[in-house]
């Protein structure tokens, strides 16, 4: 997968119309995690000292296609200001004279903030007469916004219809990691996949097989692959409708030759509570009372042996209750056999990502993905409609 990037571009004297993602968690008007906001500054501060200004948009929230001031940028436009170290002007809408008059008043250097995008139903629906619109307030299109990159909205692919195109470094850079784990990834190749459910993981799980030596299946989702195996399993989590399909996966995994690790041991507790006491099970075999919390010791050695061979490694999803710290072992500990491999690891949005945030071992990883949904559908090969538009 080959992208436009912005160094094949000339921003001298133009003005970039920029998608980046500033969906980020605010308390009492305060950005409490900037980290989305310093992510796209390398993007942007690349097109301004190019001579370039820029005309930022995002999303916020879901303010339903109406004009709904709790979703304003405001807040997030004087973060912004403040990482980038210069002057941020916030639009006084999305799209309209007022906009279009302060978008023709920038100069090189200068940074336009419009105001959340999906204050317009056109936004999500991708209406070509909104994208269109949009265009309008660019000489060139750069999307750097990956966290988005799997909805076709308006400024994420429809704009692409109308100016010339380029992936900012953000997007480069997740499409660099992400891409060879799905085309042709260093051996050996391991995949950590855990999280609550089979239902949300076994698109990914499947793109897998393709290309991995081993497979380590953990968290909630584990139990209902021990369950179609004729273990016990307590009062674990399990999803009766997608028994089959962990069954043929497991199959599908067999046939080519993939090894798929899966608890021998685990953590369990009397209920799914925080204060509730960690019960250590030595064995494959969950007793009836109980509910597999964590994987155990013995299946967190055969884990840390798999990752310490390899030559790449992803994970998506945690192996247990992590935000219970009486059950945070079995990630923990996947997290810092991942920080120690010498082989290029990629850790894939949502709650792997605040596992490895939570015990601040982030920099010792190749790559940490920003894109939730769109991390997982990327790995389950599914085209994203933000980097197609990209596409050289």
């Amino acid at each position: 997968m080959i992208l436009r990037t912005i160094r094949d571009y000339d921003f001298s004297g133009k003005r970039a119309l920029v998608r980046v993602d500033f969906n980020v968690p605010l308390k009492d008007s305060e950005v409490t995690d900037d980290t989305r906001i310093r992510a796209a500054l390398p993007t942007i501060k690349y097109i301004l000292d190019a001579g370039g200004s820029v005309v930022v948009m995002s999303h916020f929230g879901r303010p339903k296609g109406k004009k709904d001031l709790q979703f304003s940028m405001a807040p997030i436009g004087k973060k912004f200001a403040e990482l980038l170290g210069r002057p941020v002007a916030l639009a006084p809408d999305v799209i309209g004279d007022e906009v279009a008059k302060e978008v023709k008043g920038l100069k090189s250097g200068e940074v336009l903030l419009l105001e959340n995008v999906r204050f317009y139903p056109g936004e999500e629906k991708n209406d070509p007469e909104f994208a269109k619109q949009l265009s309008l307030f660019g000489d060139v299109y750069v999307n750097d916004a990956f966290g988005t990159a799997h909805r076709a909205h308006a400024s994420t692919a429809g704009v692409a219809q109308y100016l010339p195109s380029y992936a900012g470094f953000l997007i480069e850079k997740e499409v660099r990691f992400m891409a060879p784990l799905l085309e042709n990834p260093d051996k050996p190749f391991v995949a950590i996949i855990g999280g609550s459910k089979v239902s949300s993981k076994i698109g990914v799980l499947e793109s897998l097989v393709n290309t991995c030596d081993t497979i380590v299946i953990g968290g909630g989702m584990a139990y209902t692959f021990l369950a179609v195996q004729g273990h016990a399993i307590g009062k674990s989590l399990v999803e009766e409708e997608f028994k089959d399909t962990a069954s043929s996966f497991l199959a599908k995994a067999k046939e080519k030759g993939v090894e798929v690790i899966l608890p021998v041991d685990h953590l369990c507790g009397a209920e799914f509570k925080e204060d509730t006491k960690a019960i250590a099970v030595d064995s494959v075999e969950i007793p009836v009372d109980l509910i597999g919390m964590d994987i155990g010791p013995k299946t967190v050695k055969l884990v840390v042996a798999a990752v310490e061979l390899a030559k790449s490694v992803v994970w998506n999803g945690p192996m247990g209750v992590f935000e219970f710290d009486a059950f945070a072992q079995g990630t923990l500990t996947v997290a810092k056999a991942l920080a120690a491999c010498k082989g290029i690891t990629v850790v894939g949005g949502g709650d792997s990502v605040a596992a490895i945030n939570k015990f601040d071992l982030a920099e010792k990883i190749s790559h940490v993905s920003t894109g939730g949904g769109a991390s997982l559908e990327f790995l389950e090969g599914k085209v994203l409609p933000g980097i197609k538009a990209l596409e050289k």
